[in-house]
């Protein structure tokens, strides 16, 4: 088996702790993917304090970036040398995934968290001092100088690209974009609210940015992600801790109401918010995960003017088709990733968790270069 260094969770609510693993043998469909970077996300830190199921002690991480090392027999995707970025993984064989959706998979859930880390065969991809841990965290457990990753959650990239800059990719960023670019598709002209603009709004704002919307809100209570959201295209900012968020949509809109709308704050009271802002058909898109068991209180004679409300996962990405995209956007210039990601350590995981909780860093990429 080989041995590789990850950052293990014990329990819930424990730290991430450096620690020698060991990595079963690749499966026909698996690939073994030497880690470069992985992307800090808020679902990684939801499980850590035990808000989201799942397998603990194991290894999270499903931002990741690398290359391949070794592929299993029936691998067709990649080849050992190519460089990737891992994403969420699906069966490819629903109508769902045949249709273009892998992230509403009829396995996604199972597949992607609530799996008690092992693959569906049953058998454990990782083990510490000879006891399986829990792993395949999205298909991927990539907070680990070594990853097992399905296929389905492996992309190729050009060998160009910087891998510490396209670890985001495989979650929040393609979130964010993919909820502005496959699920709203904003008419010319229209408007839209972004109330949340960490790493995913600030990604819905860059695609925003990119479509021919006439006015875009960023809605956040740090004064420096608003700052940055001007830069980045916003036409207006509105600070939730000193502005009255429900009086102020209504006065940009000129009362008409707003087009669309993104929540990723899974706050209800910011979510009721910007379902209340929506003017006539229009469309808010939830992406920010509540606990579960959350529940929201609407006005139903309200969203009787046709007002919908969306739920959307992973942008409702297809990541072999989104992922190239967006490499290409940043290529171009047309996707700023570098003004959003702040790089630590593999060795710095809790500093950099504890700087997401304080608001000082939108997206912490993990480096495994002195793993």
């Amino acid at each position: 088996m080989p041995r590789t260094l990850a950052a293990v969770v014990e329990a819930p609510g424990a730290a991430f702790a450096l620690q020698e693993i060991q990595l079963d043998e690749p499966h026909p469909n698996e690939v073994l993917v030497r880690m470069v970077a992985a992307g800090l996300c808020h679902t990684d830190l939801t499980v850590q304090a035990g808000h989201l199921p799942f397998a603990l002690p194991g290894v999270l991480g499903h931002e990741g970036a690398g290359v391949v090392e070794r592929v299993g027999s029936d691998v067709t995707r990649v080849r050992p040398g190519d460089h990737v970025v891992l994403s969420f993984t699906s069966c490819g064989r629903c109508s769902h995934c045949r249709a273009g959706h892998p992230a509403y998979c009829a396995t996604w859930i199972p597949a992607n968290i609530f799996n008690d880390g092992v693959r569906t065969d049953g058998t454990h991809p990782l083990s510490r001092a000879g006891q399986p841990i829990g792993g395949r965290f999205f298909g991927q457990s990539s907070f680990s100088a070594h990853a097992l990753a399905d296929e389905r959650s492996v992309v190729r990239v050009d060998d160009d690209m910087p891998l510490e800059l396209l670890a985001p990719l495989g979650c929040g960023i393609q979130t964010g974009a993919g909820t502005v670019l496959n699920v709203l598709k904003p008419s010319p002209g229209s408007s839209l609210a972004i109330l949340g603009v960490g790493a995913v709004g600030l990604a819905a704002l860059m695609a925003a940015a990119l479509s021919p919307l006439g006015t875009v809100v960023a809605v956040d209570r740090v004064e420096s992600r608003l700052a940055l959201a001007k830069e980045l295209g916003a036409t207006h900012t509105v600070n939730g801790a000193t502005d009255d968020v429900s009086a102020v949509l209504p006065e940009i809109t000129g009362e008409a109401g707003l087009d669309y709308a993104i929540d990723t704050t899974a706050n209800m009271t910011v979510l009721r918010s910007a379902i209340d802002a929506l003017g006539t058909l229009g469309t808010c898109a939830v992406v920010g995960a509540a606990p579960m068991g959350t529940e929201l209180r609407v006005d139903v004679t309200d969203i009787l003017a046709g007002k919908k409300i969306v739920g959307v996962t992973e942008g409702d990405a297809d990541p072999e088709t989104l992922i190239p995209l967006l490499t290409g956007l940043y290529r171009q210039g047309r996707l700023p990733l570098d003004k959003l990601v702040r790089q630590y350590s593999i060795a710095d995981i809790n500093t950099a968790a504890a700087d997401v909780h304080h608001g000082e860093t939108i997206k912490p990429v993990l480096l495994f270069d002195h793993a």
